[in-house]
């Protein structure tokens, strides 16, 4: 076994999110993305209003937009996090 599959990441996983943006640059760079756009829209009106109760039902359950939407530098990359402020060994903010 490799190394660096008996890693243990801890809450989420870097290696796993590299690998996705990697693939999903992958697809839309294919062209295939307007498609998989087009064939995803809703074929009826009925349809459209299901998705979107569906979309409100979930919002409900939401606990906020996530703050990286606003601020890309939260966003974890190449195996590290950005909790720079916190004393590792005691849980502080300094």
């Amino acid at each position: 076994m490799s190394k660096d599959k008996d890693k243990v990441e801890g809450e989420g996983s870097y290696s796993a999110s590299k690998d996705y943006n990697q693939r999903t640059e992958k697809f839309v760079q294919s062209g295939k993305a307007d498609q998989a756009a087009q064939n995803a829209k809703p074929r009826s009106s009925e349809e459209k209003q299901e998705l979107q109760r569906a979309e409100q039902e979930g919002k409900r359950h939401a606990k906020g937009e996530d703050p990286a939407l606003k601020d890309p530098s939260k966003v974890p990359h190449d195996g590290h996090h950005h909790a720079a402020n916190d004393d590792k060994n005691t849980g502080n903010k300094q």
